[in-house]
């Protein structure tokens, strides 16, 4: 028979209590000037649209390359998922469609290390590559792997494309599965209807880190990553993803991913890989 530890009694063997997180100004970094123009646009613009909640914020690691994967249910999404990352004491980077990297906003999400992703061309790995540099870099990439607000008619994810697989088996990230729920209350991306409302609730979860050790274990250095690897992984991201969205929401999730769209309509890489 087990022995008990008294109640207020400290075992031999108990862990150490966590070493408190540091102060938020210190785990942000230095502020480049696009962020500063960031903030103090979607710092109030956020708290005047959203009343936000968050649970297990504290997962997000306060230093160190952090690849957060969400679902995508508004284009109002990254509003919302940019106070998330702040307010845990990070600051986001976004990868987003290039057409937004023009004149003087695009000189400011720049400097705000936002990444631009170039659809449908040549270019198009090159916002992979600076994913990858950020993270190694040791920053917080924020990513929709589903590439544009999700067709399901009940708001789950849809069928998510393997650019995420490449950023999390080809850097040493921490993959943080997050659920999103509330943004599409304010803009309704299926009816393309805006009900602009003060503080509309709009919660997040953030889900334990995804364990990939076997599948980086599979991974070779210098060699292609095999394409069968590539759906596997994304598929296991984006389901930790819809059971945290399962458990926000207070429902069941589906088994499947609804299939994504044919063709693609205005906006719809927000935060996306290519």
């Amino acid at each position: 028979m087990a022995e008990q530890t008294p109640a207020g009694a400290r075992s031999s063997t108990a862990a150490p209590p966590a070493a408190p997180r540091p102060m938020k100004w210190r785990t942000r970094g230095r502020l480049s000037y696009g962020m500063v123009a960031a903030i103090v646009v979607v710092h109030p613009v956020s708290s005047l649209l959203f009343r936000l909640r968050y649970r297990h914020a504290d997962r997000l690691p306060p230093t160190g390359p952090v690849l957060l994967v969400a679902n995508h249910v508004s284009i109002l999404d990254p509003l919302a998922c940019a106070r998330l990352v702040f307010d845990a004491g990070r600051l986001p980077h976004f990868l987003a469609k290039e057409s937004v990297f023009r004149g003087f906003a695009g000189t400011l999400l720049r400097s705000a290390g936002q990444i631009p992703v170039a659809r449908f061309s040549d270019a198009a790995h090159e916002a992979l590559d600076a994913a990858q540099a950020d993270l190694r870099a040791g920053n917080v990439v924020v990513i929709y792997p589903e590439g544009s607000v999700t067709r399901d008619p009940e708001w789950w994810p849809m069928q998510a494309r393997t650019g995420v697989a490449r950023l999390a088996l080809t850097t040493d990230a921490v993959v943080l599965p997050v659920a999103q729920w509330g943004p599409q209350r304010v803009h309704d991306y299926h009816t393309k209807k805006l009900r602009l409302r003060f503080r509309a609730p709009a919660e997040y979860q953030v889900g334990e880190p995804v364990d990939l050790t076997e599948q980086r274990a599979r991974v070779r250095d210098g060699q292609p990553l095999p394409a069968a690897l590539l759906r596997e992984t994304t598929d296991l991201i984006m389901t930790r993803v819809r059971n945290e969205l399962a458990e926000l929401r207070g429902e069941p999730a589906p088994l499947t991913f609804s299939p994504r769209p044919r063709r693609e309509l205005p906006g719809d890489l927000s935060g996306s890989a290519a």
